[in-house]
């Protein structure tokens, strides 16, 4: 999954693809490279990033999905956000999936709306939202209560019709470095959901802060850690660079 960040102030990318030329430029690029989907988001969820109105959101991203399914009608575009008219709006202008970072929670209206639309939803774990999930790190049971969360979360969107689900730990979102770690030491347990696990790595603080480098130094750390998630059971790899990604999941499933 090629990452396509449509705001000023993403942790990595912020502002790279801001007009129609670079947007196509990086897309056709990591389709060429071989990515299955495009994640489009328009709202940064780095920790304390800036809240902007659903308008916005909405300015942002539509003319994005637009020009990127007349140019690349065959492209499998999944959308990030948490707001189900974000949502709705983009699914009907051509986008598949749905990719909520807070499986819900942020949008009560979100399940009921992904249920309708008939699409796959992505729910990752979060606490709170992105201005304060770094303030909810406590936990009794670091991976227990994130399968718990999941338990519930998955139960929810059955009971509503929605049964094309994937999960995604949420490497980074309320949780400290150090859980991040136990995270990914522990990702097999996710197994248990019977769904397929995305891993978000790619350029994380986790690797720069660990190797006291920067997002933009991250790419080798990313291929590191994106191998072990690819061994212990992750399905779908979210990433800013989608050859090297592309590289660590044919030399893993060698290995098979």
């Amino acid at each position: 999954m090629g990452i396509l960040n449509v705001t000023p102030d993403s942790f990595y990318d912020g502002g790279r693809f801001r007009n129609s030329s670079a947007v196509m430029r990086q897309v056709d690029q990591m389709l060429e490279e071989g990515a299955t989907f495009i994640d489009v988001g328009a709202y940064s969820s780095k920790p304390n990033a800036d809240h902007i109105s659903e308008p916005e959101e909405l300015e942002r991203i539509l003319p994005i999905v637009d020009l990127l399914i007349k140019n690349f009608p065959e492209v499998k575009l999944s959308i990030d956000t948490f707001r189900s008219e974000v949502a709705k709006q983009c699914i009907e202008a051509g986008a598949c999936m749905i990719n909520d970072i807070s499986a819900g929670h942020l949008d009560d209206k979100m399940l009921k709306t992904v249920a309708i639309l008939k699409v796959p939803y992505i729910m990752m774990h979060m606490r709170g939202n992105p201005k304060t999930m770094q303030q909810q790190t406590e936990y009794d049971d670091l991976v227990k209560d994130i399968i718990f969360y999941f338990s519930e979360r998955i139960n929810k969107a059955r009971t509503l019709g929605i049964h094309d689900l994937i999960i995604d730990p949420g490497f980074g979102f309320a949780k400290t470095l150090e859980q991040n770690y136990e995270l990914l030491n522990k990702l097999e347990l996710f197994k248990m959901t019977d769904l397929p696990v995305l891993a978000g790595l790619s350029r994380k603080s986790m690797i720069y802060k660990t190797l006291e480098s920067s997002a933009e130094k991250a790419l080798n750390g990313t291929t590191v850690l994106n191998t072990i998630a690819l061994q212990k059971g992750a399905s779908i790899l979210r990433v800013h660079d989608v050859k090297e990604a592309l590289e660590c999941i044919k030399l893993t499933q060698q290995l098979h």
